[in-house]
């Protein structure tokens, strides 16, 4: 399960990153981007160029995806991944599908929901070293 929710986040990232960059045509704005065309911009009043930017590069694409590698990172090692990843995902996912909700939200519930139910898993089969138990 949360090898799943590491790959669902990961797809997701790349997807909205390259998505953008290409299907959104927001690539076609770099000449702008790395001339300095943007050092100006006012965030209250964005061009074209710095709401291109911030669609891409500077979303929250890039960020997941290195969520979702260090969720399956952590995987790989057996290491269970903090249950705060999910709860906070989750928690941006809620506000996401109120504001927008005509986004890939409920994928990322289904990645949500996988990661706890993994962590949870993870932590009954294996507690925590040096974890107080239980005196008989």
């Amino acid at each position: 399960m949360i090898k799943w929710a590491g790959w669902i986040i990961t797809f997701c990232g790349t997807a909205h990153t390259l998505g953008a960059l290409t299907v959104q045509r927001a690539g076609h704005h770099a000449g702008t981007w790395f001339s300095g065309g943007l050092w100006s911009e006012d965030l209250a009043d964005m061009s074209p160029a710095g709401s291109a930017y911030w669609l891409s590069l500077a979303s929250f694409g890039i960020p997941l995806v290195l969520i979702g590698l260090t969720v399956l990172w952590l995987d790989r090692r057996g290491i269970t991944p903090p249950a705060f990843i999910a709860w906070t995902l989750g928690s941006w996912t809620a506000v996401d599908a109120l504001v927008l909700p005509f986004t890939p939200w409920p994928l990322f519930a289904l990645a949500c929901a996988l990661l706890l139910i993994g962590t949870r898993r993870a932590r009954r089969a294996n507690p925590a070293p040096g974890a107080r138990l239980p005196r008989a």
